[in-house]
């Protein structure tokens, strides 16, 4: 009986859970999942429903929540306008005349897009992938893949995707202080992508058949324009938060996240003459709505579980340690397999980690617990069939999904390998 009363608490959080998985398995939308969740765990917990709703439009009302998503409209302004200006495909074109390996030339260009977090994006680098895949003779199924991989390798570092910029709101921390910590998912990626998609793919043969030398002119006065939005937004990101840091600590520095993402959208409507008409088009457009959503239901859904006292009841049943390390590992795994992206095992799976680590007194740890987390998460993403990247990769290249599906598993399997390796080694010092 008592161990039934430990494991109760447990027992309706993961109900909740079930819940969203399945509401974002049947398609009613990751913004409605989670607050559906959210709403179960509230009433389970002893909420009546007057308080749930009062709980859920004060969410609404913060300043987190108002700076957050503030960032993520911005970042999907920015990504729009470079990619219908054609602006994104003019920088891969100024880029060309310095790539002559025809192995550099097949993962650039999707890694290039992957700066720019916008989804399915995957898609938009495939016919620079074919193109250069025809020519050597590639595989389809190899083209789909290195086209798939490349395109996600700086996401748990990147600091314009929108999973980081809500991870560090959610844990109060400073953007750096995290992303200097994750920064080797981007190495494991190109290293596991090299090792297992490309090294038998493309051997180093054929770069001695292939010369792509003199193909189109180098031109760095041309890489910098077109780059330029790009650089605006990463530089100034980053130096607004560190001159806030060290200025002006009282100033939350999302303000400076705000302010160069404001610049860099400004220079791309400047460089490419667009006006008012193309903003309304961005604003009206339904995938912008649908991710400020999915943010606002993120903080519906974490006001709800601390206003519901879940952590409290949860750290009070906790049975140690390896229980907890569990819970960071495969909830954020499960979401993000499920959901196929990364924000909804962000929202749904941090406020409750953090929660955790808090009640249990372990503020120290709270870095690498969230890198573990982000990793576990992230190869979930990866390796979900339902992750539209995935899925409209498959569908250009025609390949079979299944097929394609199962030459994933190792790469991921290593990718999250060396997350928890980077917590012990995190959680060592």
């Amino acid at each position: 009986m008592e161990i039934f009363a430990a494991l109760l608490p447990f027992v309706k959080v993961l109900i909740a859970f079930v819940i969203m998985l399945a509401g974002m398995r049947y398609k009613i939308g990751l913004a409605a999942s989670i607050v559906l969740g959210g709403v179960f765990m509230g009433l389970v917990f002893g909420m009546g429903p007057v308080a749930i709703g009062e709980t859920g439009l004060l969410a609404l009302t913060r300043e987190k929540f108002l700076q957050l998503i503030s960032i993520v409209g911005l970042i999907m302004i920015l990504s729009d306008a470079l990619e219908r200006s054609g602006q994104s495909r003019r920088l891969m074109d100024s880029l060309s005349g310095y790539l002559t390996s025809p192995r550099l030339r097949l993962i650039f260009f999707p890694a290039l897009i992957g700066l720019l977090p916008m989804p399915g994006g995957a898609i938009f680098s495939a016919p620079m992938v074919k193109t250069m895949g025809e020519e050597i003779k590639l595989k389809a199924e190899d083209q789909a893949l290195i086209n798939y991989w490349f395109r996600h390798v700086w996401e748990t570092a990147w600091p314009l995707y929108p999973g980081i910029i809500l991870t560090v709101a959610l844990a109060g921390i400073p953007i750096s202080d995290f992303i200097t910590k994750t920064w080797p998912g981007i190495f494991a990626m190109f290293v596991f992508g090299w090792f297992f998609l490309l090294r038998k793919a493309v051997p180093a043969e054929v770069g001695e058949r292939i010369s792509f030398a003199g193909t189109a002119r180098r031109s760095p006065a041309n890489v910098l324009r077109e780059g330029l939005p790009l650089l605006i937004a990463i530089v100034g990101a980053v130096g607004g938060e560190a001159i806030l840091a060290g200025f002006a600590p009282q100033i939350p520095f999302e303000f400076g996240v705000i302010g160069a993402l404001v610049a860099a959208a400004v220079a791309v409507m400047v460089q490419n003459r667009l006006g008012l008409a193309f903003l309304r088009q961005v604003l009206g457009k339904r995938s912008l709505w649908a991710m400020l959503m999915v943010v606002g239901a993120i903080f519906i859904f974490k006001d709800i579980m601390t206003a519901a006292g879940i952590v409290e009841e949860m750290a009070g049943a906790a049975g140690g340690g390896a229980a907890l390390f569990a819970a960071a590992f495969f909830l954020p795994f499960l979401v993000g397999m499920v959901a196929g992206i990364n924000v909804a095992f962000v929202g749904a799976t941090f406020p409750l980690l953090l929660g955790l680590l808090h009640s249990l007194g372990m503020e120290a740890q709270i870095i690498p617990y969230l890198v573990v987390a982000t990793f576990a998460g992230f190869t979930g993403v990866m390796i979900s069939p339902i992750h539209i990247c995935f899925v409209l990769t498959c569908n250009y290249f025609h390949t079979d999904l299944n097929r394609t599906w199962r030459r994933l598993v190792a790469p991921c399997c290593c990718f999250a390998a060396t997350g928890v390796a980077l917590f012990f080694l995190l959680s060592a010092f």
